[in-house]
């Protein structure tokens, strides 16, 4: 990814100094573990680990001739070691060092972003409590439906995110073996203990059966992980986007001092942040249909992943940490505006309050077809011409003859629709 949507921790997993460095332990424990069983000497393990070392530079340049990373890798590191580097590698195959140490930058990666996660969560639970009790009108098919609270959308989006950061420990854990079993996967030539001894080095578990390369429906599911969590970045975005519009102004972007909104405009205060979101969850989402395409490989294996997973490793981690991040910023420094929210609410006349007229009726006696059609012609009114639903209903004796003036008016208390906020909370946040 470019630098403007990068940050340094999550970048620094995919530098190849970090890769290099993977690639030097995997060698370095499994020739412990093969020194350990007598196959290599003992005096060449120690030599690798005190002499071993790499140049990123040397690497490009050996594997510009021989057009292969890993033995540019090994050729550069024997350079160093000298002579007792010849046991490196022993029984191996380039995927048992590429494919562990792509589950490694996987899982340090998911690392991080579980950390945003826990500081997005924070801030949800924060503003859901803030804003507990603070009505707003809720909306169907963007068009007003009944009362809610703020805190229930920050609450819902909480609950979102919980079951997000449960599925990512769930990938983390898919996404954590180790496979050196050599070519084809059989350890003909090394033994399974190697793979153990580097797991266990590496905080990883061994590969149940890896053929040549550990299976990628295991990567599948991380990035379809991601790919959920990035969808429901661009949820919580829409409802910003949506919730600043002129005409809503029910919650904005902070807008800093000196911030400019429009290089033409400059009344402009747009919601920009929240506009970038949707469009970095669509770059995540953008690795889910490739990583799900290297499920299926050619016998064995082939090499076809490889290239995508070059460039969707990176990417939607790197995006993704990113786009956390940002969403969190957005959440805590939001600007709610409850006086709007009232505004909003009392827009219609009234008409939000027409389920429970509805409800009434029925109880009175009314049959629901007949209770429906009473309540939606005095509804109909408000749209067209204005005024309360409240004041036309009175003026209907299908109406007045099932419900006292009295109980017709207590069916508008806006308090009526907050009556459960709090059971719903223990749910969410006990």
């Amino acid at each position: 990814m470019i630098p403007r949507y990068s940050r340094p921790e999550m970048v620094k997993i995919w530098d190849p100094e970090t890769k290099f460095q993977i690639w030097f332990e995997i060698e370095a424990h499994a020739l412990d573990a093969m020194a350990d069983l007598g196959v290599v000497p003992k005096a060449a393990a120690k030599a690798v680990w005190e002499r071993g070392k790499f140049d990123i530079d040397r690497i490009d340049e050996i594997e510009r001739e021989v057009k292969h990373d890993v033995i540019a890798f090994l050729t550069n590191v024997s350079e160093n070691v000298g002579e007792e580097a010849r046991f490196l590698h022993q029984g191996m195959t380039s995927s048992d060092v590429g494919d562990t140490c792509f589950n490694i930058q996987l899982m340090r990666a998911a690392d991080i972003l579980l950390a945003d996660l826990d500081g997005l969560l924070k801030v949800l639970k924060d503003r859901a409590f803030e804003h507990k009790d603070t009505i707003c009108i809720g909306r169907s098919h963007g068009i007003h439906a009944e009362p809610t609270t703020f805190g229930l959308k920050m609450a819902k989006f909480y609950a979102e995110f919980s079951r997000s950061r449960a599925r990512l420990v769930a990938a983390q854990r898919e996404i954590s073996t180790c496979a050196i079993s050599g070519a084809i996967g059989t350890f003909a030539n090394v033994d399974p203990k190697v793979e153990a001894h580097v797991a266990d080095k590496m905080g990883l578990t061994p590969e149940p059966i890896s053929t040549q390369i550990i299976p990628r429906d295991r990567h599948a599911q991380f990035f379809a992980t991601l790919g959920v969590i990035a969808s429901s970045v661009e949820n919580i975005a829409i409802e910003v986007r949506h919730l600043q519009r002129t005409e809503v102004l029910e919650v904005e972007e902070f807008f800093s001092k000196g911030q400019k909104g429009s290089s033409a405009m400059p009344h402009k205060r747009n919601p920009i942040l929240s506009e970038n979101l949707t469009g970095l969850a669509r770059i995540v989402r953008s690795a889910v249909t490739p990583a799900l395409e290297n499920v299926a490989l050619w016998h064995e294996r082939d090499i076809s992943h490889s290239s995508v997973e070059r460039n969707i490793g990176p990417d939607a981690t790197i995006t993704l940490d990113f786009a956390l991040s940002r969403l969190t910023g957005v959440i805590k420094n939001l600007m709610v505006y409850p006086e709007n929210m009232l505004k909003n609410l009392s827009k219609l006349g009234g008409v939000i309050h027409s389920q429970r007229v509805l409800l009434a009726l029925t109880q009175a006696g009314v049959s629901r077809e007949d209770a429906y059609s009473i309540v939606q012609a005095s509804a109909m009114r408000v749209w067209k011409d204005g005024g309360q639903l409240l004041d036309y209903l009175k003026k209907d004796k299908k109406v007045t003859g099932a419900i006292s003036d009295t109980d017709l008016e207590a069916l508008f208390d806006m308090g009526y629709h907050l009556k459960h906020v709090d059971t719903i909370f223990k749910r969410v946040f006990d």
